[in-house]
């Protein structure tokens, strides 16, 4: 449980293990639930296309999400990192957006195998340019 005394529902972690193991998923986003008691999973999606996964990043409401990113790494081929998405919009209320911020580790907490994390305020830093460079710093 979060220092915010926020929960996270058990079929977040069940849709991470589909995702990280069976490789079906390529991101989950989830969200509050209506009464602020514990994290859900808002959406699951196979798409491939990162702007698909962008375009579900609601403009003013925060999320948290798991993206399975894949690249091509110079000389190494491809690679695949799981990252993990604060994404905290500044169009969205203070209070939202604090809630967010003091229950994001309850979740990450809960998904091991996370490569590394992004937070973002705005579309310019989740761009898959500064995913992409993030992932090539990663290890």
């Amino acid at each position: 449980m979060a220092s915010s005394g926020i929960g996270v529902h058990p079929g977040c972690l069940q849709d991470y293990q589909t995702l990280k193991l069976g490789k079906k998923l390529k991101y989950i986003i989830f969200k509050f639930s209506p009464d602020n008691k514990e994290i859900i999973t808002e959406k699951t999606s196979e798409s491939d296309n990162y702007e698909d996964f962008i375009a579900d990043l609601p403009e003013d409401q925060c999320r948290y999400a798991v993206y399975d990113f894949q690249y091509e790494k110079e000389g190494g081929g491809q690679r695949n990192k799981v990252c993990f998405f604060l994404w905290n919009p500044d169009a969205a209320s203070v209070r939202s957006r604090m809630l967010t911020a003091s229950s994001k580790d309850a979740l990450k907490k809960s998904f091991d195998g996370i490569h590394f994390d992004i937070q973002g305020s705005d579309l310019s830093e989740v761009s898959y340019e500064n995913v992409l460079e993030k992932a090539s710093k990663s290890f």
